[in-house]
Order: structure tokens, then C-alpha cells, then sequence
């Protein structure tokens, strides 16, 4: 990934700086929460990764922005993350076909006008499938809000963490804890880091400007996972089970939080 750059807020740089940032991931996070929005509709039992993937790589360009993971130091092959069934993140987009009740998680970053927003959700193919997988991904989209509604200036990112830990284990499911949320901004990774998990008034103390992706990832079954050794890239779970992933990019305004990446 890019090499971490200095948090930009109200306390790090100059009030023009501070302004251009949140003008740019506004308008960048407005591009991706619609392109997201158009996604859910677009994917149809028998479409492929690969051809999902043609379709973003052609509207980022076509909406103003720029594919991010084009930038990546490493060689991620595809402009967005498809992850289907057991694979839970960084899924490499392929000729497979998608069936009926497919679980499908999509993750992507954009860039625009200098700087990154990132978001990713996860669905079932064709609207309907698994109970158990319908309920998994309710609980975790939640817990996601549940973290977000916590974002504002003084709050510490443990507090955030704790939150969304206690609904993904009230309803069940795996925490998955060595994949986590974190800053972004000039890069797609910064500080600071944002767990799933966590104890109350620990870590980071939130600031005004901060930008955070808040993106709790769960599992049916244990949290276990791996990488594929054949690409780098395709993480498992490692008892073959299903897992999910939710994620928005929050700016902290001067009393409470403002999420960047919903679509109009």
C-alpha cells in the first residue's frame, strides 16, 4: 500500500488546506456512494467479476474520477475488490459466473482532485439467498452504523471499536480483527488505525478534519482467514464459511460526523 502520509485536521495544516481536503473527498465520496448505488442494481445472476470490473472502471473515468487501485504499488489486477462466497476480502475479479444467492462483496477506493475515499458493502446476488447470510450482513452493515453514530470531535477510536464489536457478537458472528478500518486521505491508508474491536476511551482521539473508514468485516462461522498463495491478493476464510464487509469513509465536522461516501 502507499507509504502513510501526516494526518490532515484542523490541528496539522492551514484552514485552505483543510477546506480543499473536504471539498475534494465530498465531491470524490459523492462519486463513489453513486456509482455504488448504480452497482446494486447492475449485478444480475450470470454476470462475471470481470466484466463488473469493466463496468466501474469505465463509469470512475466516466464520472470525473480516477481508478485508485491503479495507483497501488502493488499490482492489484482490477479496479474494485470482488469477493464471493467464501473469499472474504480482496477478491480478484474472474471469468466465473455469479449465481442466484451468491454472496458478493464489493470494496473500492476512488480518487479525486488529490485525495482517496474508500467504501465497501456486500449483498446477495439476485436480492435473495441464505437466511443466515441475509441476517449476517443486516447485523454487520448495523454495526457499522452503530460506529459511525459515535464519530465526533473528542471521542477515542476504542470507543468506536467496542461499539462495533458488541453488535457483531451479540448477533453471533466472527469479529474479524487483523483486517481493519483506519484514516485516509492523500493516501488510501493513514493513521490513524480504526479495530473492530476495542476497549472504551483508549487509542486515538478523534480531531476535527479527520477522515476515518469505519468497516467491520464478520464471519458465520470462525474469523480465521488466509491469503491465497497463488495470487497474494484473495483472502479466505479458512473454514470455508461466509463472510461480509461494510465500510464508509466519515469526516469529523466540528460537532459530530459527516459520511462521505452515500450516494445523492
Amino acid at each position: 500500500m502507499p507509504k502513510k502520509s501526516t494526518i490532515e485536521n484542523i490541528n496539522t495544516v492551514d484552514r485552505a488546506t483543510l477546506e480543499h481536503k473536504i471539498t475534494a473527498m465530498r465531491q470524490g465520496g459523492k462519486i463513489l456512494g453513486n456509482l455504488f448505488k448504480d452497482l446494486r442494481e447492475y449485478v444480475q445472476p450470470g454476470m462475471t467479476g470481470k466484466q463488473i470490473d469493466a463496468w466501474v472502471r469505465k463509469e470512475i473515468v466516466r464520472r470525473g474520477a480516477k481508478v485508485a487501485y491503479d495507483m497501488l504499488e502493488e499490482d492489484f489486477p482490477g479496479a474494485i475488490c470482488v469477493s464471493v462466497n467464501n473469499v472474504l476480502i480482496h477478491g480478484i475479479p474472474t471469468d466465473e459466473p455469479l449465481e442466484k444467492g451468491d454472496k458478493i462483496s464489493f470494496d473500492l477506493d476512488v480518487y479525486y482532485d488529490g485525495y482517496f475515499t474508500d467504501s465497501a458493502f456486500t449483498m446477495l446476488v439476485g436480492g435473495d439467498g441464505n437466511p443466515a447470510i441475509k441476517k449476517m450482513l443486516n447485523v454487520t452493515e448495523s454495526a457499522m452504523w452503530e460506529g459511525i453514530e459515535l464519530v465526533k470531535p473528542g471521542v477515542r477510536i476504542g470507543t468506536i471499536g467496542n461499539a462495533v464489536e458488541k453488535v457483531l457478537k451479540k448477533g453471533h458472528l466472527g469479529v474479524i480483527e487483523n483486517y481493519i478500518g483506519h484514516g485516509i486521505g492523500r493516501t488510501m491508508h493513514e493513521a490513524p488505525e480504526v479495530p473492530n474491536y476495542g476497549r472504551k476511551n483508549t487509542g486515538y482521539t478523534l480531531v476535527e478534519g479527520d477522515t476515518i473508514c469505519i468497516e467491520p468485516m464478520a464471519s458465520l462461522g470462525k474469523p480465521a482467514n488466509r491469503t491465497d498463495a497463488s495470487d497474494g491478493w484473495t483472502v479466505r476464510l479458512k473454514d470455508g464459511s461466509t463472510g461480509c464487509h461494510f465500510e464508509h469513509t466519515v469526516l469529523v465536522t466540528k460537532d459530530g460526523y459527516e459520511v462521505l461516501t452515500l450516494p445523492d
